[in-house]
């Protein structure tokens, strides 16, 4: 017997249309699901109950023309503002602090009739790909409560995968979208730089980090994006419209035969790739081929001297939220030891390593662009055990061990291009480990097309497995 949980965006949308279900029925579900369930996974810091159902209230007196995602329960990240609702940024240190305006992006959502069910965790300022924090339970990935559901996106998968939102909003500034949708079995879209605009407040300065849609499907993925892609006033960067006007209607459309590039060799020396991640890899070359496209092995665009280049700008960013000095002490022992080597960085290094990250792309940029997709891991281990990051003493050794997990993702972020996470592949244990692909710049409608063409060939993504904590 199908359950409201059991829909995806679409499907719950075209009910609402047909008067099937009513924006109350589904948000009162999907409430009653968070309160008896929520905990287990660490999805949401902030549950916003009698917002979401007053908005809800609200849009069954609207008329959903042209509204696709009408009536849809989506959540946002605990790194977007949203007006009169408390925001943590995964800190201690922001208790108390409530958003005096909402990020353009929330207010896209609201206007095309999405219900913020509310906000989902996310660690410390999203710097660390796992969501451990001082302010809530840890996100774990539905598939095994044991383990992590990644970050900084890791509340918005957790609560994807157990069936707390059928889809939801995250960012991405180093793959905080495409790590936790490989850890939880989900498919999440890192969109172009200036895709989605940051305004009012948060700046875009190098374009590292982008808004973006983690949901269950492809279709949903096309929708959210079409919702969440504007631009403001002010945006330092600019992604060129879908050539076929939207991104859902690239979903289901045939890609053509593709010419598909890949490499496994991880972009940060040492960094080891986990046998079932080769495993998902080569599976998911064998999926691409078999449906007529060309494969390509080749080196890594991207050389090891990046690295120390990027993490440079990863400290500076670390200092981006202002935190009072008397409230230092509570900050994490990882975030104050990158915001130490950020604050110590002197602008002329920030300049130079942003420079030197933009040469590395020009000549990255002159191979990837003779394919129209390249396959590469997501993360190169399976789900990491709770705790497992930090269960060192030393804050740099949990640093190396984030490099070391997540080597892959965070080239899109430094040459602006769209990558996408399949989830395609589950080990033996029943632990799922995605897949990435990157695409040319602005060309996120192909990346939707031969993800609807792997979809389909497959069944579906998840078929007929559901996490234990879905029923």
């Amino acid at each position: 017997m199908t359950s409201i949980h059991d829909l995806t965006a679409l499907e719950l949308a075209a009910a609402v249309r047909n008067r099937e279900l009513s924006p109350v029925e589904i948000t009162e579900h999907y409430l009653d699901r968070i309160d008896r369930l929520g905990a287990s996974v660490g999805a949401y810091v902030t549950v916003t109950a009698e917002m979401a159902l007053d908005q809800a209230r609200q849009l069954e007196k609207q008329d959903p023309a042209k509204r696709p995602l009408f009536g849809v329960p989506i959540p946002i990240k605990d790194l977007n503002l949203v007006k009169d609702v408390p925001i943590y940024f995964g800190s201690a240190t922001y208790e108390g602090f409530v958003a005096p305006v909402s990020d353009s992006v929330v207010d896209r959502l609201r206007d095309a009739g999405t219900i913020m069910l509310g906000k989902t965790s996310t660690p410390e300022f999203g710097l660390p790909c796992y969501t451990e924090t001082a302010i809530s339970e840890p996100a774990r990935t539905p598939w095994d409560v044991t383990r992590s559901a990644g970050g900084s996106s890791g509340g918005a998968a957790a609560a994807v995968a157990a069936g707390l939102a059928p889809a939801a909003q995250g960012s991405d500034g180093a793959g905080s979208i495409r790590i936790p949708a490989s850890v939880c079995g989900l498919y999440g879209i890192k969109p172009s730089r200036g895709r989605i605009s940051f305004a009012p407040i948060v700046p875009d300065l190098a374009g590292l980090s982008t808004n973006g849609p983690i949901t269950r499907d492809v279709a949903d993925a096309a929708a959210l994006l079409d919702v969440m892609a504007h631009n403001n006033p002010g945006d330092l960067y600019y992604a060129p419209p879908p050539a076929l006007g939207s991104f859902t209607a690239y979903a289901g459309r045939d890609p053509g035969r593709l010419r598909i590039a890949r490499y496994i060799d991880p972009v940060v020396a040492d960094a080891e790739v986990h046998p079932e991640v080769r495993a998902a890899y080569e599976s998911a070359s064998a999926v691409l081929a078999g449906l007529g496209h060309e494969i390509v092995d080749i080196a890594s665009p991207f050389g090891p001297d990046m690295v120390p280049e990027f993490e440079r700008m990863w400290f500076s960013f670390a200092c981006m939220h202002p935190v009072a000095e008397e409230l230092e002490s509570q900050l994490r022992p990882l975030t104050a030891w990158l915001r130490e080597r950020g604050f110590l960085t002197p602008a002329p290094d920030f300049l130079k390593a942003q420079s030197a990250l933009q040469l590395a792309t020009r000549f990255a940029l002159l191979i990837t662009d003779e394919y129209d997709a390249v396959l590469t891991p997501t993360v190169t281990q399976p789900p990491a055990p709770v705790g497992w990051f930090e269960d060192v003493d030393d804050p740099k050794e949990t640093f190396e061990r984030m490099k070391a997990f997540a080597p892959f993702a965070a080239t899109s972020n430094v040459s602006g291009q769209p990558a996408v996470n399949l989830p395609l592949y589950w080990t033996p244990e029943g632990l799922p480990i995605g897949v990435m692909l990157s695409g040319r710049y602005g060309e996120e409608g192909l990346l939707i097309s031969l993800s609807s063409q792997v979809e389909a060939s497959v069944g579906g993504f998840w078929g007929d497995r559901r996490p234990q904590i879905w029923d």
